[in-house]
């Protein structure tokens, strides 16, 4: 575990007043980074309701090329649309995950074609690879033993959890054809979820954020 989680680890499951945050990537190209407006606060508090962490209850706002990413143990990306990184942003956000950060991509339909060679830039010695049903990730507090639940219907695909391993550990963790930040919101945000749909989207998002400070 690297001073950069370590540091993370203590502070996230400290009985001191909240010290970190967990935060939304905001980055160029157009695609509508700010989407599932709802969606971290709610994983806040279920984090801090059932994994007894300590998290601040809003979430904050980094950009990719932004110093500000160091201080948060749990970064969420998401949106329909394009993505783009510069050179350096891709450069900044390499630092911050192999010192330690942990990067959830959450494709709210549409997000795929855009990701994929960005996130390329970042880690270009690495490829996206999906997570076997009994890895780790999905064996944290909660017990997942298909693998990533589907959340939300797209193009009647199954779910897939890809991930980008660096050095055995998984940096950045990749959701498609499951959109579990949708399944984060507020309930009713979507009429044809179910409270149990909703749960299952929380405690998957719980066992990333576990993930992220335990490994």
């Amino acid at each position: 575990m690297s001073l950069l989680a370590f540091c993370f680890l203590l502070s996230a499951f400290s009985s001191f007043p909240p010290t970190y945050r967990m935060a939304k990537l905001k980055y160029s190209g157009g695609g509508d980074w700010y989407a599932d407006r709802t969606a971290l606060p709610n994983l806040i508090a279920f984090c801090n309701s059932n994994l007894k962490t300590n998290f601040f209850a809003e979430e904050s706002i980094v950009e990719v090329g932004g110093k500000e990413i160091f201080g948060y143990p749990f970064v969420y990306m998401t949106g329909h649309g394009n993505v783009q990184f510069s050179d350096l942003e891709a450069k900044n956000l390499r630092q911050y995950l192999i010192g330690g950060g942990f990067l959830h991509i959450d494709d709210n339909y549409g997000l795929d074609k855009f990701i994929r060679p960005q996130m390329k830039k970042v880690f270009p010695e690495l490829s996206f690879v999906e997570l076997p049903s009994n890895h780790v990730i999905y064996n944290q507090k909660f017990k997942f033993s298909g693998g990533l639940p589907k959340i939300h219907e797209h193009d009647n695909k199954r779910p897939q959890g890809f991930a980008l391993i660096y050095k055995g550990r998984v940096v950045c963790y990749y959701t498609f054809e499951c959109d579990l930040g949708n399944g984060w919101e507020d309930f009713g945000t979507y009429p044809e979820d179910t409270q149990e749909t909703r749960l299952k989207a929380l405690k998957m998002g719980a066992n990333l954020v576990q993930y992220a400070l335990t490994q």
